[in-house]
């Protein structure tokens, strides 16, 4: 036997097994990733979405300090659409659900909720809750400060 004839025995392919198993395993790798990046996404997603949402309740407070006048800042849960002066508005995505909570007496509308700012820095405080599946991203305004807190909450 020659050199060439050795070397062509001991370099042998891969065999057809072999090859499906290694794309198998590519694609149960795929497929795991995907999964986490979605359900990442949803995460990132809702975040945006309190934060804005707490910018938003932030700076219709500046507003009413700022004006010498209350300033309301109103939220359909239902529709998931909010707005507040001076015509700012916003609509949150499909995939979030909304809970309001609030002073009784500022909602006159049903299935609307008010959270009004006073020009001396308070508000008649509230809380809403965004969701998405298990993961929860809460919003309180203080109703003697006013001042405006968000983060991430824990399902009960």
């Amino acid at each position: 036997m020659t050199l060439r004839g050795a070397r062509r025995q001991d370099m042998r392919g891969m065999s057809l097994l072999e090859m499906l198993l290694v794309i198998a395993l590519i694609a149960a790798v795929g497929l795991l990733t995907a999964g986490m990046f979605s359900r990442g996404m949803g995460g990132m997603q809702l975040r945006n979405a309190g934060k804005d949402m707490a910018n938003q309740l932030r700076q219709t407070r500046a507003e009413a300090i700022a004006r010498g006048t209350p300033q309301r800042f109103v939220i359909t849960p239902r529709e998931r659409h909010w707005q507040s002066a001076p015509g700012r508005q916003g609509t949150l995505p499909d995939a979030l659900q909304v809970e309001f909570e609030g002073a009784s007496q500022l909602q006159h509308d049903a299935g609307e909720g008010v959270i009004e700012f006073h020009p001396d820095g308070g508000a008649s405080g509230g809380r809403i809750v965004l969701k998405r599946g298990d993961a929860r991203w809460r919003i309180d305004v203080g109703w003697l400060t006013g001042e405006v807190t968000s983060r991430p909450e824990r399902a009960p």
